[in-house]
């Protein structure tokens, strides 16, 4: 399956009950269409994403704006809570088989072209998991598997056991990865290059921490950076604030944004495969398609390298 180097992620579309920052359908539609005039042919959602409402809205804005379904490589998610009962979340055979129903009916598609296991779940086999993610693959309603962040020994684990059964087996890995933690590099990264997994990062800008614009006392100034609690402990360490003064002084150089440079260098480490990226503002995503023509040289990619520091990990949860 063929995707293009960017992926547009649709958390940011939604409901303004899930969190503050949410754009609603009126105000997400013309996004949709923008990544579909710039060539965006993968869409990423998930069954979490505004409870529901995120998939209806992608759903109903590719039918408006999009080509024909063949010609559309649509992802969404399954592991975390859909309602307080403990059947409706992880990664069970009941709760697989249960959201993948879910997630075709709120998107308004047969298929899927890839089911991402959103996290690792502790409390049910690997066995019982992979079996359910198989059968959702045979019944057709799903092309391709793929995981999100975990421990690479557990991503080992499932990779080993998909083919010791015999069955479908991750193709992808969506992990978090950008120039504020590079933990991934350690690991993960390295298997998925070893065993040709596809690298589709999330959050490659850190969640507008690498646009240069937050601040450690009061986060900064828009509605998403003083009340993304889970931003909030992703970063702000103060070698975090390091990279992005390196950052800020290589984009003014360029006469670029800070988010243009950060992507750029994301596309161009090992491995990678797709940026998963979001806006809410189309100015934003326009600047985001255009880093693809962005090419760092060895000084700068060396210069933004330098100050990061290691991180405990992060993300998995």
């Amino acid at each position: 399956m063929k995707v293009t180097p960017l992926c547009f992620g649709t958390m940011t579309y939604g409901s303004k009950k899930w969190r503050q920052w949410v754009l609603e359908e009126d105000d997400a539609q013309p996004f949709f269409r923008r990544a579909l005039e710039h060539g965006i042919n993968f869409f990423d959602t998930a069954d979490m994403y505004s409870v529901g409402v995120c998939e209806e809205i992608t759903g109903r804005a590719l039918k408006k704006y999009g080509p024909s379904r063949e010609k559309l490589v649509i992802a969404t998610k399954v592991f975390n809570a859909m309602g307080d009962d403990p059947n409706e979340r992880g990664l069970s055979r009941k709760h697989i088989i249960h959201s993948i129903d879910a997630s075709l009916r709120r998107l308004g598609t047969d298929y899927v072209d890839l089911y991402i296991i959103h996290r690792f779940d502790y409390q049910t086999p690997i066995e019982e998991t992979i079996q359910a993610l198989h059968d959702v693959v045979k019944a057709g309603k799903a092309l391709y598997l793929g995981a999100s962040s975990m421990h690479a020994y557990q991503f080992a684990k499932m990779l080993y056991t998909a083919r010791n059964m015999g069955v479908t087996r991750f193709v992808s890995m969506q992990n978090h990865y950008n120039l504020v933690y590079r933990e991934e590099e350690r690991e993960m990264i390295p298997l998925c290059r070893e065993e040709g997994i596809a690298v589709t990062p999330w959050s490659p800008l850190a969640r507008g921490f690498l646009a240069g614009n937050r601040r450690p006392g009061d986060f900064g100034d828009t509605i998403r950076a003083k009340t993304d609690d889970y931003g909030q402990k992703l970063y702000f360490q103060t070698s975090d604030f390091k990279v992005v003064e390196r950052l800020t002084e290589i984009a003014k150089n360029r006469g670029v944004s800070n988010a243009r440079v950060a992507l750029a260098w994301l596309l161009q480490q090992r491995g990678m495969t797709s940026a998963i990226i979001g806006a809410s503002k189309l100015e934003q995503l326009d600047d985001l398609v255009v880093a693809l023509d962005l090419k760092l040289d060895d000084g700068e990619l060396k210069a933004l390298a330098e100050p990061y520091q290691p991180h405990p990990v992060l993300g998995h949860t």
